[in-house]
């Protein structure tokens, strides 16, 4: 069985770490996902899926939460972060697949989201349904196109706090760092009070640039593996603003850029942040808005929770290896799981 870095006795910053050291500490926030593994033959190897991100257990149209991402480098194909962008605000869930899979993924939610609320396109206006991807053609046959968007109901209805990671939903056929990778999760507390969590679905770089790891050759040539991408999904309980949150989700990328990632120009590297102290109520009858008390930008508090995001991206990416198992793919080839031993041999250096 796979085990979290923290269990492999290593440990990444200062701050405590949350019951389940996932993003679902954050109170509300649950994971799902869909895992498709299928061989038909050598050519056509299904090894991909769907995560759900669900903010809170609330109405996500009804009961929006303020949102911010940031685009560390823009080779990406999401969906949704124009109007997040302009309003701050998130109202539906955080949807999480490959690159081929966005169309699909986006329909599937935007049904889920049609059922659940009738007044969408008809009595009110329409929906920003946010979809992240990377890129899984390495191990995956992604002209298969075989995400649907079944599989995106699905994500949605399996959403639970004990959540799982590896090489499962969204991150079943990812690679990062020459090494298996796939969705991690690590979260801290801060100030003793708030919450921050981080899930990463990784599929970036090359083995040399690893930090700590003694290099180890790979048996395949890395230049097949396409440039890759992160997407970074940061959540908390602390009450911020959209703007805050921008500066939580920029912050992430220390923690990106702390693991050795080079940032390569075909690699897409998104941070989408979102607090779900309180919500903004789609419906209301008054033209001003309330909200609560919001953490002040020079308190002490504040520097906790910047340092919280940058430890649990940091720790999210390193869990992405170590509980990701060993995974064949199309065309023969392998995306190995980092050895532990050679995690051992690093311990001097950490």
């Amino acid at each position: 069985m796979r085990r979290k870095l923290r269990d492999l006795g290593f440990s990444i910053g200062t701050l405590p770490v949350g019951r389940r050291n996932q993003i679902t500490d954050v109170p509300g926030v649950r994971v799902g996902h869909v895992t498709i593994r299928k061989d038909v033959d050598e050519r056509t190897v299904i090894r991909t899926g769907v995560t759900a991100v669900l903010p809170h257990g609330g109405h996500l149209f009804l009961e929006k939460v303020p949102a911010a991402c940031f685009v560390l480098n823009g080779f990406g194909k999401t969906t949704g972060l124009v109007q997040v962008e302009e309003l701050g605000t998130i109202e539906s869930p955080i949807m999480l697949t490959n690159t081929f899979s966005v169309g699909e993924v986006w329909q599937g939610t935007l049904e889920s989201m049609l059922a659940a609320t009738p007044e969408i396109g008809d009595t009110t206006g329409s929906i920003n349904i946010v979809v992240g991807e990377c890129n899984d053609s390495y191990l995956n046959t992604a002209r298969a196109l075989a995400v649907t968007k079944e599989h995106a109901k699905r994500a949605l209805a399996d959403a639970r706090v004990e959540m799982e990671e590896g090489a499962v939903g969204a991150g079943t056929g990812m690679m990062c760092f020459g090494w298996k990778g796939g969705v991690g999760s690590s979260s801290r507390i801060a100030g003793g009070m708030y919450t921050v969590g981080a899930l990463v679905v990784s599929n970036f770089g090359r083995r040399e640039e690893l930090r700590f790891v003694p290099y180890v050759p790979p048996a395949f040539d890395e230049r097949e593996v396409p440039p890759g991408s992160i997407m970074m999904i940061i959540a908390t309980d602390a009450p911020l603003d959209a703007r805050q949150l921008k500066r939580l989700a920029r912050r992430a990328t220390v923690g990106l850029g702390r693991t050795g990632s080079c940032v390569h120009h075909g690699s897409g590297d998104i941070v989408i942040a979102f607090s779900n102290a309180y919500t903004i109520p789609h419906f209301s009858d008054s033209a001003l808005q309330s909200v609560p008390p919001l953490i002040r930008d020079d308190a002490p508090l504040m520097n906790e929770l910047f340092q919280a995001a940058i430890e649990a991206t940091e720790e999210a990416i390193w869990n992405s290896l170590t509980m990701a198992e060993t995974t064949t793919g199309r065309n023969g080839r392998i995306g190995e799981a980092i050895p532990y031993a050679l995690l051992e041999r690093m311990k001097r250096a950490w």
